[in-house]
């Protein structure tokens, strides 16, 4: 260890895995992915009687009593910054898993669904809010542990919507391998609905069939694709657009007189859902014309929009600074792949970045997650707020 590399606070190395260990051994995969799966309830539950058990605020936000999401708070002596924490409560299903809910530890490895996805994210930021009460922080560091980011993300729609978050800077504490991520891109659901007409497969003449009419469109998919693919982000690469499913007729002798496809499009900071829709209302006009007897709708089911946050914001540069300390080494400033609550976050004004610890194996048969990595990333993050929390803020700033 150099001199330049904080040494880990007192404690966080054991509590921050035991604390992970009994976050993935609590059910709690969405049912709204999986029917009749456990969902947040026990481990909101679980979250609640830790917070108070540690001197912790804690309170229930459940619009809907099935789908919790809990708030803790720490710190908040007076007058500085105010610092959110956000991870997510629910987890993928367990598909073919042996024993998903035991936690398996091989080296630096724990095994179990969740815990890279994300429950060790959550575990270092409720170490960490604990630390800030403790070190009588003058700001505050709420911890926003949500339901649902792995469907819709009602949970962290249902915090902002309840008020009372008057938040300088978040981070979202999704796996980042201790990068610094200031981006994602975003995405759109899309249904086309190609119409024919039914008959007998021995009548074709009769019939109009809705698969086969699906097939210009689907050419025009790929090459509305292609194009995509040319225009690329610094951090995010390109946008994209795939089909997701697909699904028409009724049994081998009958003319299909429908046919729908599902497509996603991954977007681009600064593209939105209604050039989106343009995009694609332009390619289906451009089919109907190239043939007259086409009848094809489409609409969109689900999107959520792409954000970034500029490098040089202060929860940008504190955490860079922080990871640097704890790892005695400057972190990647990047962006990510995939979409997370960042974006509702960033969309209500508030600056946001991602960071957390490594592994592999997010919504896969085989889960884990790096210990060595969720000490460091409970390390940062009580760091962080030490930088962006430990004091107070001078009237007018």
């Amino acid at each position: 260890m150099t001199a330049d590399v904080v040494a880990p606070a007192a404690g966080v190395t054991a509590e921050v895995v035991t604390l992970l260990r009994e976050l993935v051994a609590v059910d709690s995969a969405n049912p709204s992915l999986v029917p009749g799966a456990a969902g947040e309830r026990a481990i909101a539950g679980y979250v609640e009687r830790w917070a108070r058990d540690n001197g912790l605020s804690a309170r229930i936000v459940a619009p809907d009593p099935a789908r919790p999401s809990v708030l803790v708070r720490g710190g908040g002596g007076g007058g500085g910054r105010t610092l959110l924490l956000c991870g997510h409560l629910d987890t993928v299903g367990h598909g073919t898993m042996a024993d998903p809910l035991t936690p398996r530890v091989d080296g630096d490895r724990l095994y179990a669904r969740g815990a890279y996805d994300m429950k060790a994210g959550l575990a270092a930021a409720l170490i960490a809010c604990r630390q800030a009460a403790r070190d009588g922080l003058a700001g505050e560091v709420i911890v926003a542990a949500v339901a649902d980011e792995e469907h819709a993300s009602r949970g962290v729609q249902d915090v902002l919507a309840a008020g009372g978050l008057d938040v300088d800077a978040a981070i979202v504490t999704e796996p980042t391998e201790l990068a610094v991520a200031v981006g994602h891109r975003g995405f759109v659901w899309s249904e086309i609905e190609v119409t024919g007409r039914a008959a007998h497969g021995s009548r074709p003449h009769l019939g109009v069939d809705a698969i086969l009419k699906a097939g210009p469109v689907l050419v025009a998919l790929a090459e509305l694709d292609t194009r995509l693919r040319k225009t690329v982000h610094p951090l995010l690469g390109s946008g994209n657009l795939h089909g997701s499913l697909i699904e028409g007729g009724r049994e081998e002798s009958t003319i299909p007189d429908r046919c729908l496809i599902t497509v996603e499009r991954r977007t681009l900071p600064g593209e939105t859902v209604v050039d989106v829709e343009r995009d694609l209302a332009e390619l289906l006009d451009r089919c109907r014309a190239a043939d007259p007897d086409l009848v094809v709708t489409s609409r969109t089911t689900l999107a959520r929009d792409p954000f970034e946050t500029d490098p040089s914001a202060p929860v940008v540069t504190a955490l860079s600074a922080a990871v640097a300390r704890v790892t005695g080494r400057a972190p990647e400033v990047t962006g990510m792949s995939y979409w997370a609550d960042s974006g509702f976050l960033a969309a209500a004004g508030i600056p946001t970045v991602l960071f957390g610890p490594g592994g592999d194996g997010a919504h896969a048969e085989v889960e884990w997650v790096s210990l060595a990595d969720t000490v460091a990333c409970a390390d940062t993050l009580i760091a962080v707020a030490r930088s962006l929390c430990g004091e107070a803020e001078l009237p007018g700033h």
